[in-house]
């Protein structure tokens, strides 16, 4: 690494320091891990110009771009451009690439795009919330999952996104036939049962993964066009005590999702430890006690009706305090 960069203004550019100190890596954001291949060829074309021709697709779902020289970074800059530009990232100067690296990439399962199970559209989602959100050198992680199933793992973040889908029955249509309440017993948790040979949905056990509705013969159950989400929130990784996320809101609505998000960098910066400026949002949370947190992170949000919020909630994890 040339001894007149700032290691701190590369990072922050989204350059890595890598084990080679002659060479760097570029990180390319990919809100919600969807991309066409038109930007696939132009980070290729990155690759073969200034990097040694490989790319890593990350945990992130975003490109790592390897094997840049740091003379390089200017040009590499300005081609990395009109990616942003498509990709509708948001940047302050034109041609000097990423204005921050520590909001990490948003990521987020396929959703409802593809898949049957999912409630919602998971990458316009992550792409408002990218609007929303970045630039910021705050260490935030964010990720979105389209349904309970949780494949992307959203649980091992900072806000864990989850669909929830509420069901809504026409009993005009409904022939009892009883395979909503079989399925949500063997698949879900138990939250439909029969009354008068019509069945009856139980609004605080239901987890809203839609399995009556992709499950009844007759299209008696559907969603509702409203889209719900369920936040998990403070789970993380590391070194010290990695934990899942714990559930704190059900049935919230995208507008409180965001603007809770949004709180909570205001609720960051009055508190992290500016000795750490890495520190996870959960040990700040940690430290000022979640009542502190939940005050923030409230503020001017207008939850729908049927919203459902813990009031308190507990995180365990690991806490490593050597091998035994």
């Amino acid at each position: 690494m040339s001894m007149d960069l700032n290691r701190k203004i590369v990072t922050k550019n989204a350059f890595r320091v890598t084990k080679d100190r002659s060479k760097t890596a570029l990180r390319v954001r990919v809100p919600g891990g969807a991309i066409t291949g038109e930007i696939m060829e132009m980070v290729a074309k990155i690759a073969n110009t200034y990097g040694d021709g490989n790319v890593h697709i990350t945990t992130r779902q975003g490109f790592e771009v390897l094997g840049i020289s740091w003379n390089d970074i200017e040009k590499v800059n300005k081609m990395v451009q009109p990616i942003m530009e498509k990709l509708e990232i948001n940047y302050k100067d034109k041609d000097k690439g990423y204005a921050a690296a520590g909001t990490r990439n948003i990521a987020a399962c396929i959703g409802n795009k593809v898949c049957p199970k999912g409630a919602y559209n998971t990458t316009e989602f992550a792409k408002k919330i990218e609007k929303a959100i970045f630039p910021h050198d705050f260490h935030f992680k964010v990720a979105l999952t389209g349904c309970p199933n949780d494949c992307q793992k959203v649980r091992m973040h900072d806000f864990g996104i989850i669909g929830m889908a509420k069901p809504e029955l026409d009993e005009s249509k409904c022939v009892s036939c009883g395979m909503c309440e079989r399925k949500c017993k063997k698949l879900s948790t138990g939250a439909i049962s029969y009354k008068n040979y019509k069945p009856v949905r139980d609004h605080q056990r239901c987890i809203g993964c839609g399995e009556c509705v992709l499950n009844c013969p007759t299209g008696a159950w559907t969603r509702s066009p409203k889209k719900y989400y369920k936040l998990a929130i403070m789970g993380r990784s590391g070194k010290q005590n990695p934990r899942l996320a714990e559930d704190w809101l059900f049935w919230a609505d995208e507008e409180s999702i965001i603007k809770i998000i949004k709180n909570t960098y205001e609720y960051v910066d009055k508190y992290i430890d500016r000795s750490l400026p890495k520190e996870h949002i959960g040990y700040i949370v940690d430290r000022t006690g979640f009542e502190e947190f939940k005050k923030w992170a409230l503020k001017d949000v207008n939850l729908p009706e049927e919203s459902v919020i813990v009031n308190n909630v507990y995180w365990k994890g690991i806490k490593y305090q050597g091998i035994l």
